[in-house]
């Protein structure tokens, strides 16, 4: 058998619709496309989505689904991640340096996932509730941050008795 021997089996392909080639052909006059209207025309389409007159249907439906800017800047840390952290302080610096933290990435969360076994300070970096209590059982610390006026993450100053 070779290349120019191969051909489809009987009946599976069909002839292609010539329309427009005469009365004879079945296929003649208005060629399938009814008489008169738009979509008889030579240029007839219509842009998907068009209902001619109304609004259209992509402006009746809600808009939906949101993406924060700011979770696109922000990374995820695993408390069992900061195991990578040499020295005592975990800021975002040195997350970037133990590359557990993207370069690009402007803000942190530590989420409670995985355990720590070492006391860390955590430091200019936001901490979920269960992962600030693991962090202080393990005999760790860390410092709060409060929002700033114009949306900066700023130390929360605690007056001294």
């Amino acid at each position: 058998m070779r290349l120019n021997d191969l051909h489809p089996a009987e009946g599976s392909k069909r002839p292609r619709r010539r329309v427009g080639r005469g009365a004879a052909s079945g296929w003649g006059k208005t060629a399938t496309r009814g008489t008169k209207g738009q979509k008889a025309r030579k240029s007839g389409n219509v842009r998907p989505g068009f209902v001619g007159g109304q609004l259209p249907i992509q402006k009746l439906m809600p808009k939906f689904g949101f993406r924060s800017a700011m979770g696109m800047e922000t990374a995820e840390v695993r408390l069992s991640e900061l195991a990578k952290v040499t020295g005592e302080v975990v800021t975002l610096e040195t997350l970037k340096d133990a590359n557990v933290v993207r370069k690009d990435k402007k803000r942190v969360r530590i989420m409670l996932s995985g355990t720590i076994e070492r006391p860390v300070k955590v430091s200019g970096i936001k901490v979920t509730a269960g992962a600030k209590a693991a962090i202080e059982a393990a005999g760790g610390s860390v410092e709060d941050l409060v929002e700033a006026p114009r949306g900066k993450l700023q130390k929360k100053v605690v007056a001294a008795a």
